[in-house]
């Protein structure tokens, strides 16, 4: 069954690996390059989305009534995202170096690059860098908790759970007493 579980997660290595020499071809069909986290479009493509931006007050206008009045709640998550994402990397700065758990990079998750486009208007610029902070930090806390779990409990559930950290297939199985103890020796 380990082995079975292996070569599913060396199958989605290889996938992720197809995945990204995917964006690749993607990058090059918008004509953009991306060199030390550094964005950079051909003249030509950089005009063509300033002229397909659509203007404030015209995409004020054209947005939903709902959008605009949930915008303040939407917008007021960004404090407890803020203060998740200092928990998180206290927690994991102040504990990881003692139980020696090897640190997440929080540059790693957390990717606010589409303030670059230029046919993006400053709300949806804005729109944009929330959701790839918020998204971004929540990927990245759910590592450190993952690596957290897999250092302390790592036992898979008895009931299905949806979206597990990658490292949860590694775990013992529920109810595998003696690989449970094998483990923890082997990393004490």
């Amino acid at each position: 069954m380990i082995n079975a579980i292996s070569g599913l997660l060396d199958k989605i290595r290889e996938l992720e690996g197809e995945a990204e020499r995917e964006l690749e071809t993607q990058r090059q069909k918008f004509h953009y390059t991306l060199t030390k986290k550094r964005i950079k479009f051909e003249a030509a493509v950089r005009q063509h989305h300033k002229e397909l931006r659509k203007g404030l007050i015209r995409y004020i206008l054209d947005s939903d009534l709902m959008a605009v009045l949930l915008a303040p709640l939407i917008y007021a998550q960004i404090v407890p995202l803020i203060m998740v994402d200092i928990a998180v990397t206290l927690f994991q700065w102040v504990c990881f170096p003692i139980y020696g758990i090897k640190k997440v990079p929080r540059d790693d998750f957390i990717a606010i690059d589409r303030h670059h486009l230029a046919y993006l208007n400053p709300i949806e610029k804005l729109n944009c860098a929330y959701c790839g902070y918020a998204n971004g930090l929540l990927a990245y806390a759910r590592e450190v908790a993952g690596r957290t779990e897999e250092h302390w409990c790592p036992i898979k559930h008895a009931h299905r759970t949806t979206g597990q950290h990658r490292r949860y297939y590694d775990f013992a199985d529920y109810g595998d007493a003696d690989g449970y103890r094998q483990r923890m020796e082997a990393g004490e």
